[in-house]
């Protein structure tokens, strides 16, 4: 495991969560994304919204309320009223100009204005993080344009200019003036500007931002150095509605609307013949064969109860089917060679269950090995090391269970009636009650030890095993079952679409109680890349099948999770399995290890995955002096 950075920086997953649920929110599409760039854009083609680093580096609220902004300005403003095919227009004839980054970042610059009064008025509740968003900005492109202006940079200088007077809230806001170059010229394209306010849509935009242009291919020298906002330049033909939203709710409306006034009543007599899947409004080729798209026709009653669905270019004929080989019943494969330790299921590629980051993984499950007698004895010699830590918890364990325990009394004068009455002629003082035995309490617990097998644990392995070592013989001397799983990526195996992730079970649930069974332990090596998600989910629903009441899973790791195509989102992923472990009564804890003192942005990083459910361990000596509280604290808690 390493520590993952993108643009200097760690991801805060929380807020990146929330912005992903907002945008499928307003959008109303549930397969939306979120994702970070330089600027702030929508992809319609792809189906995501950038939202700009430009935010920053800045006190949190005013991030929050940026990033928000990019939002609801991608969200409501571009999907629901931008029309796309106009856009992709505009950059074809931007082609032409001289100019062409002016203007662009000209028309998106008018188009943002546009549609940020739309959503204000839409949705009132947007108002405070636009108007975070425009003084954002005012106070950068005031600090632009005068640095422009020294350096002589006049066409992005009068960007700046432009910006700040169309923004501006009062005649009395102070604007840096352009000191030469434009003369006459500025107070038409200013007042140009401002038509956007009239503007109802992307093509009267459009049409504004090329009138300014036919003014500024005269008066510019070169066009602008720097990128303030972003028109991106991608097959907008391929739309075949103006809009985005109008594209993803595209139906075709029928030719008329009238309706059977005659139903059937259920007593007709029933004909079956044989017919042609042919009829005349399927006479022009077409890409999807055996597609039925009527336009014309009359409305009948069948309903179906909601069971009838809307045809897709995906329903043919022909489909392409994807199985997976596996055990034959008849013929014995267990002992190939290959497949003599491991058992590797099918790809679930295409399926989310595992979450959409991990959609071509695939996990391959292998088992311990018999113990060399090199392990058996250097696991006598790591046992005997925390021996006395084990020897505390077992003691602690047993006097808190004999304290609960109730023993049984009998021959009591009250309580219940006994059914040995025999005394009543025999005894001179009989004795015929008793009180009913509570039943002993017992730990009901069940513990997944889950250890980060990455690379980077080379220098952490041993003292972590000091660790399990602690956990394992303190559950196994108060007879709580658990395994421990060590877990990586093949990164030599792994491709784009097929990544091998392996679980070595060096304990399982059945051997944990045995006597022998602690020194297959040491089998635990540092391998490669860790895909912490993809194994939480794993882990989970091992556990979820167990029958004991209280249920732990515990993550030994070293830092974020890498993996391939794991890099942006392992944070988010992993934040996400945890989340729906404890939605199934799974209590997912984080062991943190380092070997120093861990920095405030991984302990942030880490509590973001995890929440307050995790413990730094600064110095992995101590690693057996840490978890001694935490096992005491999850084991009284299973009585």
């Amino acid at each position: 495991m390493r520590f993952i950075k993108f643009n200097d920086q760690q991801v805060d997953s929380f807020l990146f969560m929330e912005l992903s649920d907002l945008a499928k929110a307003l959008t109303k599409q549930s397969d939306f994304e979120v994702d970070y760039s330089v600027q702030s854009y929508l992809d319609p083609i792809e189906g995501k919204i950038y939202v700009s680093h430009f935010w920053d580096h800045r006190e949190k609220v005013e991030t929050i309320l940026a990033l928000k902004s990019d939002i609801y300005l991608r969200s409501i403003g571009n999907f629901h009223h931008t029309n796309f095919r106009e856009i992709g227009q505009f950059i074809e004839n931007t082609k032409k100009l001289q100019f062409q980054s002016f203007a662009k970042q000209l028309c998106m610059l008018l188009e943002d204005i546009r549609l940020e009064e739309l959503c204000k008025k839409e949705r009132p509740g947007t108002k405070h993080a636009f108007q975070m968003r425009r003084a954002l900005y005012r106070k950068y492109f005031e600090s632009q344009a005068i640095i422009h202006q020294e350096r002589s940079i006049l066409t992005d200088a009068l960007f700046n200019y432009l910006y700040l007077h169309i923004t501006a809230q009062s005649p009395s806001e102070h604007i840096p003036e352009l000191l030469e170059g434009f003369g006459r010229a500025l107070s038409y394209l200013v007042s140009k500007m401002y038509l956007v306010y009239e503007a109802k849509t992307t093509r009267e935009v459009i049409a504004i931002a090329q009138d300014m242009m036919d003014v500024l291919e005269e008066l510019l020298e070169r066009d602008m150095l720097n990128t303030y906002f972003f028109l991106a330049d991608l097959p907008y033909e391929t739309l075949k509605s103006n809009t985005l939203f109008d594209e993803l709710k595209r139906k075709k409306k029928l030719k008329n609307k009238d309706k059977l006034e005659d139903v059937k009543k259920g007593d007709e007599n029933v004909n079956s013949e044989k017919m042609p899947t042919y009829h005349r409004e399927t006479s022009k080729p077409t890409k999807s064969f055996l597609q039925f798209d009527l336009e014309q026709g009359t409305n009948t009653n069948l309903n179906g109860d909601g069971i009838v669905r809307e045809g897709d270019d995906s329903d043919q004929a022909l489909a392409m089917i994807q199985g997976t080989s596996g055990k034959a019943q008849k013929n014995d494969y267990s002992k190939l060679e290959a497949e003599e330790m491991k058992h590797e299921e099918r790809s679930i590629s295409g399926d989310l269950s595992y979450g959409k980051e991990n959609k071509y993984a695939v996990p391959v499950f292998t088992g311990a090995k018999p113990p060399t007698g090199i392990e058996i004895e250097q696991y006598k010699k790591e046992r005997n090391g925390i021996l006395l830590f084990q020897k505390k918890l077992k003691l602690m364990i047993q006097k808190t269970l004999e304290h609960k325990r109730t023993l049984p009394r009998t021959d009591l004068h009250i309580g219940r009636l006994n059914k040995k009455l025999l005394r009543l002629l025999t005894d001179h003082n009989p004795k015929l009650f008793y009180k009913k035995q509570e039943k002993s309490p017992q730990i009901d617990a069940v513990f997944t030890l889950l250890v980060d097998c990455s690379a980077s644990m080379f220098d952490k392995m041993e003292q972590t095993k000091l660790g399990i070592i602690l956990f394992h013989e303190t559950l196994k001397s108060v007879r709580v079952p658990h395994q421990i799983v060590g877990f990586w990526e093949d990164t030599n195996e792994a491709s784009k679409t097929h990544q091998p992730n392996y679980f070595h079970t060096v304990i399982t649930f059945d051997d944990s109680l045995k006597h022998q069974s602690g020194p297959k332990v040491m089998q635990l090596s540092p391998e490669e890349d860790n895909r912490d998600g993809y194994a939480i989910r794993h882990m989970s629903n091992q556990l979820k099948s167990r029958n004991e009441a209280q249920k732990f899973l515990l993550v030994f790791s070293d830092g974020e999770p890498a993996a391939m195509g794991y890099e942006r989102n392992g944070i988010i992923d992993t934040h996400e399995a945890v989340l729906e472990a404890r939605k199934k009564g799974i209590e997912v804890m984080n062991v943190f290890l380092a070997n120093g003192e861990v920095d405030e942005g991984t302990q942030k990083t880490i509590q973001n995955i995890y929440g307050k459910y995790s413990i730094f361990v600064e110095k992995i000596e101590e690693l057996p002096e840490q978890l001694f509280p935490l096992l005491k604290r999850l084991l009284l808690k299973s009585i």
